[in-house]
């Protein structure tokens, strides 16, 4: 640790928060089967354990900046963690769903603490002008959880029992937790805001069944009546929340940030090229296993390359944008995931498995440049005053984006294998999800363009 700086080291420690929280939002989609035999249910019903986790997050994600400035940075990642793990261990023992899907809701909450409260540690403890490559390396477990979750969640249910996916997270805590009371500082202000009840309640039942709603229908449940009705009464609540913000001078989710042009464009590109990441996990490994005959082991392994070409493509992130700044590189890569899902969408048959692992591997690459440059320029000119609210909201909308995505994608599945009177989804049903989703992904790219040429440059230290 003697030669690593301070703000890199408090990086590489909130870097380890966000990847258990991210492994954990998705190593149980491939454990269900086994929970199910182990407390005596259906599968289906086990789906409780997903959407009770999403609740927590949901909830929680919103009040984390305003819950820091009252508490202090330290207190409520040391608070988040000790929850998380605690719950892990639970959730481990449960002997029932019901069990299970409470020790869950917990866990999504210490999740939804320790990920925006962390990333505001590192925003208001470094530099703008090492910002670039310190975001690049934090933001890496972003890339990496949800790809690999499946892949390890597979691999323990298969060789060691659906339990330990949860007893992983307690090693990786214990250490997060030892190093955050260590080096992480009690940062607040000395003045904060009043708290937004009221706010939290419209925006946190909004948000959790806006999510509810969009597990559900990724995974085929639940009615077209039930969810219109989810639909109805999370876009009801937030439309009272956006009233209630505009009448209230410290709202929990600032919509005023939205004028910010830096803060406002990277929500924007990053909600288009989020479609395309929440749909990936959701799609691939189910199109390779229907189209290809793979077992679930097999899919997974060929999922696994793109994280690793995220890893390569880390260390030319603040290069890249250094040598062309925030807004041509964002609009240049925005083309990248239609690119890529439409390689994807026309593998056949004939080809050899290692051209979609390679197709899989420049995925990661982009996705790796794609957010760390949106996750840095969003608070390029945030006030030191607003951070917090910025985290906030940032992280809410990052988690209603990655819902949305799997949204497109089960929608268009389904639509497709409907409307061709298939009983369940084929190959070419796959290809249309594949190209809706990636088309979708190019809504980045005028949203890129509408960066000024300049934007972000103390970040990046871009002299053009």
């Amino acid at each position: 640790m003697l030669f690593i700086s301070r703000p890199h080291l408090i990086a590489l420690i909130v870097a380890s928060m966000f990847f258990m929280e991210q492994l954990d939002g998705t190593i149980l989609s491939t454990a269900l089967p086994s929970i199910a035999h182990s407390l005596h249910v259906d599968t289906v019903s086990t789906s409780i354990a997903l959407t009770s986790y999403i609740i927590g997050l949901a909830i929680f994600i919103p009040p984390s900046g305003a819950l820091a400035d009252r508490l202090g940075s330290r207190t409520v990642l040391t608070g988040a963690i000790i929850m998380f793990v605690t719950c892990s261990v639970l959730c481990g023992l449960a002997s029932n769903l019901l069990f299970l899907a409470c020790m869950r809701t917990l866990q999504g909450i210490g999740g939804a603490l320790m990920v925006p409260v962390g990333r505001l540690v590192v925003l208001r403890g470094t530099a703008q002008e090492d910002l670039v490559r310190t975001m690049t390396w934090m933001m890496l477990p972003a890339t990496l959880g949800p790809l690999l979750g499946p892949v390890v969640g597979g691999f323990i249910t298969t060789y060691f029992s659906w339990r330990w996916t949860f007893y992983l997270n307690v090693p990786v805590g214990i250490l997060g937790l030892l190093l955050t009371r260590r080096f992480i500082p009690n940062t607040r202000p000395a003045n904060p805001p009043p708290f937004d009840l009221k706010g939290m309640a419209l925006a946190g039942c909004s948000l959790a069944i806006l999510s509810i709603a969009a597990e559900l229908f990724s995974h085929g449940e639940g009615s077209a009546g039930l969810l219109l009705a989810m639909l109805a009464a999370g876009g009801s609540l937030m439309g009272l929340y956006v009233l209630h913000a505009g009448h209230t001078k410290t709202p929990l989710l600032d919509l005023s940030l939205f004028r910010v042009p830096t803060f406002c464009i990277s929500v924007l590109g990053g909600a288009a090229s989020r479609v395309a990441v929440g749909a990936l996990p959701f799609l691939f490994p189910t199109f390779l296993q229907v189209g290809y005959s793979l077992s679930a082991a097999q899919s997974g392994m060929i999922t696994f390359v793109a994280p690793m070409g995220a890893i390569l493509m880390r260390p030319f992130v603040p290069a890249a944008l250094a040598r062309w700044g925030f807004r041509r590189v964002l609009m240049f890569n925005g083309f990248s995931a239609a690119i890529l899902f439409a390689l994807i969408a026309n593998f056949h048959r004939g080809q050899p498995l290692w051209t979609l692992s390679l197709i899989l591997f420049v995925a990661g690459m982009a996705q790796a440049m794609q957010f760390s440059a949106y996750n840095t320029i969003a608070y390029a000119d945030i006030p030191a005053s607003k951070m917090s609210a910025a985290t906030s909201l940032y992280s809410t909308l990052q988690q209603l984006m990655l819902s949305l995505g799997i949204c497109t994608a089960a929608g268009t599945l389904t639509a497709t294998h409907i409307l061709r009177q298939h009983p369940t989804p084929t190959l070419n049903d796959f290809s249309i999800a594949f190209i809706v989703t990636g088309a979708v992904s190019m809504l980045a790219v005028p949203a890129a363009a509408c960066l000024s040429p300049r934007a972000g440059a103390r970040m990046s230290g871009n002299k053009e």
